[in-house]
């Protein structure tokens, strides 16, 4: 994109009034955006309201320094990340993106650009942002053994089940796959939360980062839950690992459904809230998995020789008796002590040992859980 196109596609996304909608009622009626500011207001007025068609042909005060500042992004002095704006229209616009309710006009990306995406082979992993020990590794380990099925792993870049789930897909990718899509609600300048900056700088040299948000764009909490239709359009099927009946995820999940798109989800225990949301989805109709494979199975497009086995639960042939009275949901000192009959200090002894070998997790409260792999 050149310098002066970049200018008119920036001037009509932050135009004032202007929202996507509009810009597209726009762009269907005058062409490309150059095209929409050279019209007399009698033209934009047949098109858009009289306030609107002002604005279009006012000042954007804002506009040279935005500008400035994104081509400076793209010339990316270091040339250690390639970087890229992708207009509603180009050949590179994501194709799931263009079936979403909004799409956006503008699409930032950095990363590796020359992997190609496959969308029919993109699944989307979401979660809690405060997922219990077993969610995270469920969603690390998931994601690892779906990425090396050959699958890319579309995320949030949020704390907890996203930011497992990119981790697990970026061990489980092979060089030549795209490993994961981190798709955020800020500028891409900028990184948020601040302690996933290596994790954002990983996945910028075996994926890609992506947003609509001009850079400069700080965390507004409205954000993310738009950039989840984002997630569910580039991916073929969703995931939730965990998810409070109240979690975004679930907004991304229902959004993967109204696109037709399958939605799977891991079930957990009934005393957990993270995981009451992903039982309302399975009442829903949303498919019941209790592995990688359980996915994959159900992927289109998938071939066989893509599926890869999933080893069974750690620790179940040679479980110990504590284990056993662990169950697998959370339980509390006194509550093992009336299933084993153990004194206290031998059961946090062997509490600790377990612990220690991650087999067991504390968790606020006071409470213990056991942990399976999956």
């Amino acid at each position: 994109m050149e310098r002066d196109e970049l200018a008119s596609w920036l001037r009509l996304t932050l135009t004032p009034g202007i929202g996507n909608q509009t810009a597209r009622k726009l762009l269907a009626a005058f062409g490309l955006p150059e095209a929409i500011f050279s019209q007399p207001p009698s033209a934009l007025r047949q098109v858009v309201t009289p306030a609107q068609a002002d604005a279009l042909l006012g000042e954007l005060p804002e506009l040279p320094a935005q500008l400035d500042m994104t081509w400076q992004w793209l010339q990316d002095p270091e040339g250690s990340t390639p970087r890229t704006v992708i207009a509603l229209g180009d050949a590179a616009y994501p194709a799931g993106l263009l079936q979403i309710e909004d799409p956006p006009l503008l699409l930032y990306a950095m990363g590796r650009l020359d992997l190609p995406f496959e969308p029919e082979r993109s699944l989307a992993i979401v979660g809690s942002r405060n997922p219990t020990p077993q969610g995270a590794l469920n969603a690390r380990q998931f994601a690892q053994t779906l990425s090396q099925a050959g699958l890319t792993i579309v995320s949030g870049l949020a704390l907890g089940v996203d930011g497992a789930a990119h981790e697990g897909a970026l061990a489980g990718a092979a060089a030549s796959h795209l490993a994961t899509i981190a798709v955020v609600g800020t500028g891409l300048d900028r990184v948020y939360p601040k302690r996933h900056h290596q994790l954002a700088h990983d996945i910028a040299q075996r994926g890609l980062i992506v947003s609509e948000y001009p850079l400069g764009t700080p965390p507004l909490a409205a954000n993310f839950p738009r950039r989840n239709r984002l997630i569910a359009g580039l991916s073929c099927s969703t995931l939730v690992v965990e998810a409070a009946l109240q979690s975004g995820s679930l907004i991304t999940a229902r959004l993967a459904a109204e696109q037709g798109k399958d939605v799977f989800a891991i079930p957990g225990s009934i005393h957990a809230t993270q995981s009451h949301g992903c039982h309302a989805l399975i009442r829903q109709g949303a498919k019941l998995v209790e592995s990688a494979q359980d996915v994959l199975e159900d992927l289109p497009g998938m071939a066989i020789a893509d599926r890869v086995p999933t080893p069974a639960p750690a620790g179940m042939e040679t479980e110990d008796s504590l284990l056993q009275a662990l169950g697998f949901d959370p339980v509390s000192l006194d509550a093992l002590q009336a299933r084993t009959g153990l004194a206290t200090a031998p059961l946090q002894a062997r509490l600790m040992t377990l612990e220690l070998d991650g087999q067991v997790a504390r968790l606020p409260g006071g409470l213990f859980q056991r942990i399976a792999t999956t």
